[in-house]
């Protein structure tokens, strides 16, 4: 039995930069991971394209240690990239004699009377933690959708999430892709380049954006580091995260033609700017939308070489309100469509019956093939917690707790579940915060709790359940005032059949943390210190 004052669940941003956090305040803290190296969904995405969405400085820690001596070889670097730089992470703070991978933690019980967690490894040991810190993301259990025949299928199948560490050739090969978000499109893109064909197939049509990859020299970043400082300080002050906020203006106040120029300056800005950059009212007013939608589907289909595709691709009326699902980057994701080897299947029109030995039916065809890759997301916000018997004050599990409701006081802290605070999961930020940038927030509140509870001699906190339920349901309230219930999405729970629906995400970096500050400083108001 292995003993520690608190225990880490995730080697992802959050769990690495709380680790350091701890360490540095002088806490006994460990940190276990499934996973043979550092990097969170960046050891577990390794499929062909797998490659971040938010462009560096942006997705990196801000800590001047990490930066000064490291430098990227494109603005959205690709998952080996990014697995370097937690090797670099974790090199640079010593973290290495902390962490234990390969290690899955498979479930938790709160013992009262010694307040502490005790923690079961798949290997069957047992770790005890005055304090239980999970982080273990919003997407870290992927969903495979259930279809009949699975079983029987004669090729080899994969989720984008599960890919062979080994990496897999998609050369000359059948390959019929399910799903079109981000992993979908990544693995269209390059499966099309070397496949012998490829099948996509769409449920809902993916409102990509151009990512405008660029290439970057060592020179030029060093003369970008004497701006990382007023970055890294900018993206605290963003609904996102990011590097600046939106438009201080309405899409509605402005003629057409200031309208357009705008809509154009992000466009070719590239990455996720024109989503998180746009009009103050584009995710509140549908008019506002509407403007954004229509600017973007003009701009997709002049890129569609075949007319018949603009409807199933970049329809007329939008499929949903624009930005209400993440957008996806794309780099010629439009342009396969024109290729012999690519085919798009509309499932809204000739759904999957079942898989054959030979490939997937439809309703009005047979695909062959001998790849299918599953592009098929995530259990996103509880998935990752839930999948996990984690047993708090009570006995009572979190899977029962969140059976009918995610709830939780801060997006941190759940009722009956004492010395337990997650980071990065539901009610927080996380879905739609730039990683790094939520992480660090998270991090600091969370290490400062701790400090508190050490200085004072409390060993115990637990949310209050009132503060709980105000908490859980201002962020439903806030919710209802933007357009994201409009849409069906994993934003909502609504890829998850039977899941209960509601926000999951609280939708405003800045007006979180300064939220998480203000009940820091009233004293934890809404935790329970013992």
């Amino acid at each position: 039995m292995v003993d520690c004052e608190a225990l880490i669940v995730g080697a992802g941003f959050s769990g690495v930069y709380l680790l350091h956090r701890l360490r540095e305040a002088g806490f006994d803290a460990r940190l276990i991971d499934a996973a043979e190296e550092p990097g969170g969904i960046w050891y577990w995405n390794c499929y062909p394209g797998a490659r971040v969405d938010s462009q560096v400085p942006l997705y990196e820690l801000s800590l001047p240690e990490l930066w000064r001596d490291w430098t990227w070889s494109e603005r959205y670097p690709g998952w080996r990239e990014l697995r370097g730089y937690f090797r670099h992470v974790c090199d640079r703070f010593g973290l290495w004699p902390h962490m234990t991978m390969g290690t899955r933690m498979a479930g938790a019980e709160w013992d009262e009377g010694q307040r502490k967690w005790r923690v079961t490894t798949g290997s069957g040991e047992t770790i005890t933690a005055r304090f239980l810190l999970p982080c273990l993301g919003f997407a870290a259990k992927a969903y495979v959708p259930e279809i009949a025949g699975l079983e029987t299928f004669a090729g080899e199948w994969h989720h984008t999430a599960h890919w062979p560490q080994q990496g897999l050739s998609m050369a000359g090969r059948k390959v019929a892709i399910v799903g079109t978000g981000a992993s979908g499109v990544q693995v269209a893109q390059e499966a099309a380049a070397e496949a012998a064909q490829v099948t996509l197939l769409q449920r809902t049509p993916i409102l990509a954006l151009p990512m405008r990859q660029e290439s970057l020299t060592v020179e030029q970043q060093e003369r970008e580091k004497a701006d990382y400082p007023a970055i890294f300080a900018a993206r605290l002050q963003t609904g996102g995260g990011f590097d600046t906020g939106r438009i201080d203006a309405s899409a509605l106040e402005v003629d057409e033609e200031e309208r357009h120029r705008l809509f154009e300056q992000q466009w070719q800005a590239g990455g996720l700017r024109f989503w998180y950059a746009n009009f103050a009212d584009l995710l509140t007013d549908e008019r506002a939308n509407r403007h954004a939608y229509d600017f973007w589907r003009d701009k997709t289909r002049a890129r569609i070489a075949n007319p018949a595709l603009h409807e199933i691709l970049a329809p007329s009326e939008p499929p949903h309100p624009f930005g209400t699902k993440r957008p996806s980057l794309e780099r010629n994701y439009y342009e396969i469509f024109g290729q012999d080897n690519v085919t798009l299947v509309d499932l809204a029109q000739a759904p999957i019956q079942r898989i054959v030995p030979q490939g997937i039916e439809t309703a009005d065809r047979l695909i062959e093939c001998d790849l299918i890759v599953f592009a098929t997301g995530f259990d996103a916000g509880r998935g990752g917690l839930t999948q996990i018997e984690i047993r708090g004050r009570d006995g009572r599990s979190l899977t029962t707790a969140w059976h009918d409701e995610v709830t939780a006081y801060l997006g941190y802290a759940v009722h009956g579940f004492p010395n337990m605070a997650y980071l990065y999961g539901p009610l927080s930020p996380s879905g739609f915060s730039n990683g790094p940038t939520a992480a660090e927030i998270q991090g600091d509140w969370v290490r400062d709790l701790l400090v508190k509870l050490r200085e004072d001699n409390f060993t115990r906190f637990e949310a209050d359940i009132a503060a709980e339920r105000e908490w859980t349901e201002s962020v439903a309230a806030i919710g209802a005032m933007t357009l994201f219930p409009r849409a069906k999405s994993w934003y909502m729970g609504d890829n998850i059949p039977g899941k209960p629906r509601q926000l999951l995400n609280y939708p405003s970096v800045v007006g979180f943390a300064m939220i998480c500050d203000e009940v820091a400083a009233d004293g934890y108001r809404g935790i329970t210190l013992a």
